[in-house]
């Protein structure tokens, strides 16, 4: 700075005014430069921060996806189980002669075996509900992030919608006939001693039973709403884990 004032000085008093002005002109024009390359590094800097903000939002993101992976491959699986057993209680009734079941088919009348499914939703959400969000540069992720709650909330609700049936319809008509001890076996309980105390189990009665048929065609129906439901959002997920690792 002191060199510049010497310059100056030396041209104000040499009268060169045309010297000076270009001087001065030149002066300017070296700020300019110097601010905007100022400038520049620091822009460089915060897309270099922000970059740092929107790895990590991928990878968080990524993990929650492949654990919901997994989730979603065991529900299809859970799911497929589900309406083959519950097609086969529902061809017994249509075609077996309800006083000649045997105990496997008996065991399989009252075998709920409900298994719901509670996939992760934390890192999602927290970038649908902060300031995250604006660190994504990719649309076509911004569409999918954007999209993913309202997926994961409808699979959810069709759980609970599942989970109702079961737990307050269907268990409640499979105790109202058929005793808990029918359920247990020899190895936990001595059974033949536990006779005398219990009310015997009529699973005639059961299967003719409305709240049980409704129970069990009401449960059909809606996990094989939910099963399509998981191979649906397993694409999903999966098409956004693709675009998570390309960006990571």
């Amino acid at each position: 700075m002191r060199l510049f004032r010497k310059i100056r000085r030396k041209l104000l008093l040499s009268g060169k005014i045309r010297n000076y002005l270009i001087y001065a002109l030149g002066e300017i024009l070296l700020i300019v430069i110097g601010v905007l390359i100022a400038w520049k590094i620091n822009d460089l800097n915060e897309l270099r921060k922000n970059r740092i903000v929107e790895l990590k939002i991928y990878q968080s993101l990524n993990e929650e996806l492949n654990s919901n992976l997994v989730l979603l491959d065991a529900s299809i699986i859970n799911y497929t189980e589900t309406t083959q057993n519950i097609e086969n209680t529902i061809d017994l009734l249509m075609h077996q002669q309800l006083s000649q079941l045997t105990a496997s088919e008996k065991r399989n009348v009252v075998n709920v075996n409900y298994k719901p499914t509670k996939l992760h939703y934390g890192a999602i959400n927290s970038v649908n509900t902060t300031n995250k969000f604006e660190f994504i540069q990719s649309d076509m992720l911004k569409d999918l992030i954007a999209a993913y709650p309202n997926e994961l909330d409808n699979f959810e609700s069709q759980e609970t919608k599942i989970e109702n049936i079961v737990i307050g319809r269907l268990q409640p008509a499979i105790e109202k006939h058929v005793s808990l001890i029918d359920m247990l076996t020899k190895r936990e309980f001595r059974i033949n001693c536990l006779d005398s105390y219990t009310t015997e189990s009529n699973y005639m009665e059961l299967l003719k039973s409305r709240a049980y048929q409704n129970s069990l065609v009401d449960w059909l129906l809606q996990s094989e709403i939910q099963l399509t439901n998981a191979i649906n959002l397993r694409d999903k997920t999966k098409t956004m884990a693709y675009q998570l690792s390309k960006a990571l």
